[in-house]
Order: structure tokens, then sequence, then C-alpha cells
């Protein structure tokens, strides 16, 4: 399918690995000029260099204050125009909650939640120009409560309300804001708790991770170009009809309406 998406230029944040990485190739196999954003300047690069359009480097680290306005500025050096955000960077700590401690908290918001923010506040004028569209990768964690996830569920739970919210103003605005959920899917994250988990029960990777897959009642962990494909879809103008929209893309993990 042609997503419209040829000689846009979107900016992709948490490009250098997983999830982002992924929609980073779609992006740019469906012709859009993606401006690449991690803190790894190495992984970024290399990715760059596989990328059959044009690209750009900004290595950055998000919970910073000022790095989302200096991300959409050099954005917009290169390029001069900004058509699509997707705000999928930041990973928050698992544990016990009685052992989290308030940096854990804090170092959990500043990049997922407060980066995105900052984000969108930094380009919604020039998204605005474009009629332009924001994709925020949320995570099915912000829908069903887990003990072990107490940080990156109320993060995901608070980036599904501004998205929602922030939809609401791109109605008057002509900027489209949607949010996916992805759920278990194959990173190099998730196949390192597989690792683990498959030490602690004397039992090979494989069967690890069939097994954590049953436990989730779905029939196997997604795959990080399923989400990026999803992503494509919500940033596609022939999709301009989609705006709050929550899509979970998750095999049917979660069972709630």
């Amino acid at each position: 399918m042609d997503y419209q998406l040829a000689n846009t230029v979107c900016i992709v944040t948490g490009a250098s690995r997983g999830i982002g990485r992924a929609i980073a190739q779609t992006l740019s196999e469906e012709g859009a000029r993606v401006v690449l954003v991690a803190r790894s300047a190495d992984l970024l690069n290399t990715l760059a260099q596989s990328l059959p359009s044009e690209s750009l480097v900004v290595p950055a680290d998000l919970r910073q204050p000022n790095a989302p306005s200096q991300v959409v500025q050099a954005a917009l050096e290169r390029f001069g125009q900004l058509d699509g955000l997707v705000n999928n960077a930041g990973a928050t700590k698992r544990g016990d909650f009685f052992a989290l401690t308030d940096d854990d908290w804090a170092d959990g918001f500043a990049l997922k939640f407060f980066g995105a923010m900052r984000l969108c506040r930094a380009a919604w004028p020039h998204l605005m120009a474009s009629r332009g569209s924001i994709v925020n990768i949320s995570g099915v964690g912000g829908r069903v409560a887990n003990a072990d996830f107490t940080i990156g569920g109320s993060v995901n739970a608070a980036v599904l309300n501004f998205s929602k919210a922030l939809a609401d103003r791109g109605v008057s605005d002509g900027v489209r804001v949607n949010a996916i959920n992805p759920g278990s899917i194959a990173t190099d994250r998730l196949k390192a708790r597989a690792k683990t988990y498959a030490a602690e029960r004397n039992m090979d990777e494989a069967t690890a991770l069939s097994q954590m897959a049953q436990n989730l009642r779905v029939s196997r962990f997604g795959e990080p170009v399923e989400v990026a494909r999803a992503v494509a879809f919500l940033l596609s103008p022939t999709n301009a009809y989609c705006q709050g929209l929550i899509m979970d893309v998750d095999g049917g993990q979660v069972r709630a309406l």
C-alpha cells in the first residue's frame, strides 16, 4: 500500500534499536526523510547508512529540557519542513515498588513522558503548517496494571491521556495525534528477560520465549516491524480521520474494552 509518505519529513525518537529502528526503516522504505534521534551516535550512523531515503542523525538525550527543541530545529535547518513526529524513546525500570527510588521514577518520566511532551510542543507549529501528524508509542502496561511495572505503567497511562488531550487540541489546529500500545515485542530488552527466565528455569531460550508468550495468552511475541507498519498507517494522510486513536498492537494480550 502507498501510504503517501514520500518526501515527508518525520522525526523518530529512540531510533537506534528495537521498535524505533524498525519504524525508521519502514518510513524510509515508504520514501520519508527520517530524522533519527537517540543517545547513541554510532548506532544511528550505522542505521542511516542502510536507509534507502535521505536521513539526518541527531544524537540527543531527550531527558535534557533543551534537547527536544534542538532536535526540531535541526530537522528544520536540514529539510525546511516537518510532517511527522514519532515519540518512541523511553525505557523504564522494572522491579519491586518498594525497591524503586525517587530517581528511578524521575528518570522514567523524564524521557518517555516529558521528552515526548516537549517534542510535541516544539514541533506543533510546524506540524500545523504541514497539517502533519504525531504518533506516541505507549504500551499495554498503561491499560493493564502490573505490580512489577509500576513506573512503566504509570508513564504509559500518562502518555495515553496526554495523547487524547493533544488530539482534542489537534482538531482545531489541524494536527493529528494518535497513540500505539505495543504488547510484548521481540526486542533486545525482551530477549534479555527471556534469557533470565530460561536460566532461572533451566530451559533453552526458545522454550522460554514460547512459555512466556503462553503465560500472556498470546500465540507469539510481536516483531518490531509490526508496530512500525501501524505507525506508517497512522502517519499516512490516507487515514486522516484517525484522531485520538489508541491502537493496541499486542496479539490480543489486552482483553479489556
